[in-house]
Formats: structure tokens, sequence, C-alpha cells
């Protein structure tokens, strides 16, 4: 059995006051992060989440509302003392840009000792591994990053969760769903159209070619938030679901 808490369920905007994408999968006493956006670190503090108590983080992709919130993580425990490590696996080229990142914020910071390692992976489309407490399979994607985007399919205690994180409809969607026992979806606009973003229309259409039981929406902007979405359950800041 596995618990998933949205941290955040918002957009790159905050429409609707959300925070960035972040959503804790909780195996045991095992913490693992889906994406970590600029604004984790606030959100979890506010859901009563020790940042420290987060082994592992799985990004789908390197845009800042997806992963600007793991120098802020990182520095977190520096300062709160954290002894535990932190491993982060997401798209080629991920170490170089979190320092980067981390550079930009806090010139000097990626090159400080600390008292936990930060230790990185990168994916490989369609290649499954053991990550921290869970089995990760990526799908590549259509969404422009500057590096490969993956829709996730994450697996553990027997139960299995697909996250398509940022993308355009792709066949990709279908291979990570197929069978999962939840899928957690971007559905960005209701009706619109918007280039390597999901829309629920969309969703709706294809709908069966998914395969998966449960379909719970997620980066949702103000055009979805403002109108109804009867044949899928929303995801909203703080909410839990047992899988």
């Amino acid at each position: 059995m596995a618990q998933l808490q949205f941290i955040g369920s918002g957009d790159a905007f905050g429409s609707g006051g959300r925070f960035q994408a972040c959503i804790l999968l909780s195996i045991g006493a095992d913490r693992v992060l889906l994406d970590c956006g600029a604004t984790s670190l606030v959100a979890m503090k506010r859901a009563g989440v020790n940042p420290s108590e987060i082994g592992t983080v799985l990004l789908s992709h390197l845009h800042g509302d997806h992963f600007g919130g793991i120098p802020f993580l990182i520095l977190d425990g520096q300062f709160s003392r954290r002894e535990l490590p932190l491993l982060v696996a997401g798209p080629r080229g991920v170490k170089g840009r979190v320092e980067a990142a981390m550079e930009v914020f806090f010139p000097g910071s990626s090159a400080v000792e600390r008292r936990f390692p930060v230790l990185f992976e990168e994916w490989e489309d369609r290649t499954t591994r053991d990550i921290g407490p869970v089995s990760v399979t990526p799908f590549e994607v259509d969404h422009a990053s500057g590096a490969p985007a993956y829709a996730l399919r994450v697996s553990a205690g027997g139960k299995t969760i697909a996250y398509s994180g940022d993308t355009a409809w792709c066949g990709a969607l279908v291979e990570a769903a197929r069978g999962a026992d939840l899928f957690v979806a971007e559905a960005y606009m209701h009706t619109r159209q918007v280039k390597f973003h999901l829309d629920y229309a969309t969703l709706l259409r294809e709908r069966a070619q998914l395969e998966c039981p449960r379909i719970i929406l997620t980066h949702m902007s103000d055009d979805v938030l403002s109108q109804t979405t009867p044949e899928f359950e929303r995801a909203e800041d703080g909410l839990i679901l047992t899988v």
C-alpha cells in the first residue's frame, strides 16, 4: 500500500493559489517526491512534511516549476543538519542543471561540503530501474524543456502510479498508464490546445486508450479550475490518497 499526497498541484503560474508540482509518495518509512517545483519547500513545511525525510526525488523534466525546488531542498538540509542521503533522478543533464540553479540563487552553494551526500541519476527512455524504494520506468514525451521530458511509471508495494509530467498527447502516455492503479495527468487547459501540454478535452476523448481505472487531474490553469470536469477527479493541494 502506498500513500500519495499532493503537496503542490498547480501550474507554473500559481493558478488558483496552488503550489507548483510536488507529489509525495510514502511507502512505509520511505518518502519519495514526484517533481519538486520552486515553491515545494514552503509547501512541504505548510503541510507538516519534514523535508529532511525526503530520500528520493523523481523529476519528470527540467522546468523550474518541476525541479526548481531542489536547490532549496538541498540548502534546507544543509542548515538543518540533515544526514539522510538525497537521490535525485531526472533527465539527461539533471546534475548540471541543479548545480547551475544553485549557483544562480546562492553563488558558491553547489560546492559546499555537507553532512549528507546528494546523488544524481539520469533516465534512459523505457529502461526500468530501482530508484530508492521504488521501481521506475520513464517514457519520453512531447514537452520542450532543454532536455528530454518524461512520463513516469512508478511501482512499489504491488501498486503502480503513472504520472504524465507536462506533455502534449502522445502514445507514450498510453504505455505509461496501461494497467496502473492511478494515472496523475496534466490538464493544463479545458478545451484549448497549447503546444507541449495536455488539455481536459483530449484526455476525455482518449480515455479508453489509457486502460487505467483511476485518473486524477493536476497542473490545471484557471481555465480548467473555473469549469467542471465531472469525468475525472481533481487534485488539490493537501489531498491525500491511498493507492
